[in-house]
């Protein structure tokens, strides 16, 4: 009898038991927290402002007026450097001339002091079968490591390099489609004799490339002034940048010597270079027409051969 009772109470235990483990429990809720809107930072509406650019490791004040099409000199001024080679990585530029003019190349010369680079390190710089044009994520040379390679004649480049000057930005096009008032009135010949070994392919090219033979005379392919003289920008050498007007110009790259000055105007067919291998693989000229700061195809300004 007692042995029956012993089982009956283990059998309501572990009906307990079992009851007890079956039983759903009382889930904690989920709340669904989000962010507060406060805590976020909040972004500089400049970024996406055309008329500014947030400079990147391995800038130089002259690339960054190049890509846009302005001269170092106009940047100087609108952004009140007083040192053009101390920017610094995320430092807001503006690059666009403000309250709409149409900037212009200051002629007093500004000094720039010995370069200092923003990345830690320059890497080997192979030689290169044409200028790098386009931004990256930058391995491109500051000013330190950007020398003048082979003789520079007796005409020294400018000492402070200088880019293009151009107007306002354009969307990028391989042929003029919105001329400046007066660019149709530029008269355009071949800036030297020799054959074309590569054509303009955006992106690849950012011009064309004339063979010819070392001290071979490079002119002026029109009328305009020198906006620039030197070797201040890998993969082009010795370099000289001509402005024709407010929204063109043209660059003569990989010269084995400099013939004129910034700031002499120089007149079409006029020499101002003498053609060679400078940062190049070999003799020749890169030969280059932007428009409002934008690379285009030559052949559509140059008359035919």
């Amino acid at each position: 009898m007692i042995k029956k009772s012993n089982i009956l109470l283990c059998s309501i235990t572990l009906a307990a038991l079992l009851s007890g483990c079956g039983t759903t429990g009382v889930q904690a809720p989920v709340v669904e927290r989000h962010p507060s809107s406060s805590s976020a930072a909040a972004s500089d509406p400049r970024d996406r402002d055309p008329a500014y650019y947030t400079v990147k490791r391995g800038d130089t004040l002259l690339r960054i007026a190049l890509e846009h099409g302005q001269n170092y000199r106009d940047l100087v001024a609108w952004n009140d450097l007083s040192n053009p080679n101390d920017i610094k990585v995320d430092q807001v530029l503006r690059v666009l001339p403000p309250n709409g003019d149409t900037g212009g190349a200051q002629t007093s010369a500004i000094v720039m002091p010995p370069a200092t680079e923003i990345k830690p390190a320059a890497p080997v710089v192979p030689k290169k079968t044409g200028p790098r044009g386009e931004k990256r994520a930058y391995s491109d040379a500051t000013l330190a490591e950007l020398r003048a390679d082979g003789g520079a004649g007796d005409a020294k480049p400018a000492p402070a390099p200088a880019a293009a000057v151009a107007a306002a930005p354009a969307a990028a096009a391989a042929a003029p489609a919105a001329s400046a008032p007066g660019d149709e009135k530029i008269s355009w010949m071949w800036p030297s004799e020799g054959k074309v070994i590569g054509t303009f392919d955006e992106g690849k090219n950012k011009g064309v490339d004339i063979a010819g033979k070392a001290g071979q005379q490079v002119v002026a392919a029109g009328a305009g002034k020198v906006m620039y003289a030197g070797s201040g920008i890998r993969g082009y050498g010795n370099l000289v940048i001509v402005k024709h007007s407010n929204s063109l110009l043209s660059a003569y790259a990989h010269n084995r010597s400099i013939l004129v000055k910034e700031g002499q105007n120089v007149n079409k067919g006029q020499a101002i270079a003498e053609m060679g291998d400078s940062d190049a693989d070999r003799v020749k000229l890169h030969f280059e027409i932007r428009q409002q700061g934008k690379p285009v195809d030559p052949s559509k300004f140059l008359p035919n051969r």
